[in-house]
C-alpha cells in the first residue's frame, strides 16, 4: 500500500484539545466489521458489547513528564529537550531529541529551572535531533529524578495546540498506569473509569495486562510513498505468562479477546505462535502493521480516531480493513467526532 492511500478529509477543528469531562464520557463509534454497520453511542455503552468470559486487554505503561526546556550556556538559547530513554542510571546518561538541532554540539552545557535546577551536557550525537545527554548531580539518583521530573512538563504530543495545564498530569495518563517508560499515552486507555472497569467485572469480563514504553515513533511522520519502506522504532514490551494463559484460554473457548489500543495490538502480534496463539515476550518490537496484514491475536479493538498518514491509522485499517476504515472515518468527520490523543473512541468488533 502507498502512504497517499491514507490521506482523507480531514478539518483541524476536529482534534480535541481537552479530553471528555467524565473519562467514560466520550463519543463511542461501534463498527461492525462484517456488515459494515455503525452505531453511534456513549463510550460507557461499550460494556454492552461484551459479556462473561471475554477478554480485554490493556497497556499499563505509565508516562514521564519527559519534555523539558533549558538554556544553552553563554548566548541563553532556548531549547526543547525530550527525553526518551534513561541508557546509564549512574552515569545519569539520557537519550533526548533537542529542538532546535542545529544549535546543539557535542561539549555544549544546557541549564535547566534556577538555583534548584539541573546541568546537562551534550556528550554525542545520535540522529539528525537525536543527543546524549549527560545530567552533572551529585545528589542521590532518587534526588536526581524528582529533580528531573519537577521541571519536566506532560509531553502533550504537538498536534494538541495549547499549553500543558495542571490537569493534564492526570487525565494524560489511564488510571491502571503502573510501569514507567513511555513518552506518549496508550490513549485508548485513557477511557476507562473505575466505574466502568467494575461494571465489566461484574459482567464477568477478565482483564489481562501488557506493557509497551510508547515512542516518539509513533507520532513521526512517514517519509516513503512505499509502506514497505518505512521503519518503525523500536519499542520495549512485555507480556507476562498470566496474560498469555488468559488469552489463550479466550481464543479456545472462542471468546472475545479485545484490544485496548493500537499498543496492545501491537504487542500481541509481536509475539504470535506459528498456530496464532499468543507467547511470553520480554524485550523489543518494531513490527510495522499495515494492510494486507492479517490480525490473529485480537478479535476485537478499541481505539481513537487518528490523523491522516499515521501509523496508527494504517494499523488500525488492518484489522478492519482499509476500504471499511475509510468509510468509518468518512462517517467521523461528517458527525464531527474529535480525533487525536484527546478525541473520541471507536469500537470495533
Amino acid at each position: 500500500m502507498k502512504l497517499s492511500q491514507f490521506k482523507y478529509n480531514f478539518p483541524e477543528e476536529l482534534i480535541a484539545l481537552h479530553p471528555a469531562k467524565n473519562r467514560d464520557e466520550s463519543r463511542l463509534m461501534v463498527f461492525h466489521r462484517e456488515t459494515g454497520e455503525i452505531e453511534h453511542r456513549m463510550f460507557k455503552d461499550v460494556k454492552e458489547y461484551f459479556s462473561d468470559q471475554d477478554v480485554m486487554i490493556f497497556n499499563d505503561t505509565k508516562v514521564f513528564p519527559a519534555r523539558l526546556y533549558g538554556n544553552k550556556e553563554k548566548t541563553g538559547a532556548r531549547i526543547e529537550v525530550f527525553l526518551l530513554r534513561e541508557l546509564n542510571k549512574e552515569q545519569r546518561l539520557w537519550d533526548v531529541l533537542v529542538d532546535p538541532a542545529r544549535k546543539i554540539r557535542i561539549g555544549n552545557k544546557l541549564y535547566f529551572g534556577e538555583n534548584d535546577g539541573l546541568v546537562a551536557e551534550v556528550i554525542d550525537n545520535t540522529t539528525s535531533r537525536g543527543r546524549t545527554l549527560r545530567f552533572l548531580y551529585d545528589g542521590s539518583y532518587e534526588e536526581f529524578k524528582d529533580t528531573l521530573y519537577r521541571l519536566g512538563e506532560t509531553p502533550l504530543p504537538k498536534f494538541i495546540q495549547r499549553p500543558v495545564e495542571e490537569a493534564d498530569k492526570e487525565r494524560y495518563q489511564t488510571i491502571f498506569a503502573k510501569k514507567e517508560g513511555a513518552v506518549a499515552a496508550p490513549t485508548a486507555g485513557m477511557h476507562f473509569s473505575r466505574e466502568l472497569l467494575k461494571r465489566l467485572e461484574i459482567i464477568g469480563v477478565n482483564y489481562g495486562y501488557v506493557t509497551l514504553h510508547v515512542g516518539l515513533g509513533n507520532f513521526r511522520s512517514v517519509d516513503v510513498e512505499d509502506l514497505t519502506k518505512h521503519k518503525m522504532d523500536s519499542e520495549e514490551i512485555h507480556i507476562s505468562d498470566e496474560t498469555v494463559e488468559m488469552v489463550n484460554k479466550a481464543k479456545d473457548a472462542k471468546r472475545q479477546v479485545c484490544a485496548v489500543g493500537t499498543t496492545v495490538l501491537r504487542t500481541l502480534e509481536s509475539s504470535k505462535s506459528t498456530g496464532g496463539l499468543l507467547k511470553p515476550y520480554d524485550g523489543w518490537t518494531n513490527l510495522f502493521i499495515f494492510p494486507p496484514y492479517e490480525v490473529h491475536i485480537p478479535t476485537s479493538m478499541i481505539t481513537n480516531f487518528h490523523l491522516p498518514k499515521s501509523t496508527l491509522m494504517m494499523m488500525v485499517s488492518a484489522f478492519t480493513g482499509y476500504e471499511k476504515l475509510l468509510y468509518a472515518y468518512k462517517v467521523a468527520v461528517e458527525e464531527k467526532y474529535h480525533f487525536g490523543t484527546y478525541g473520541d473512541a471507536m469500537l470495533i468488533i
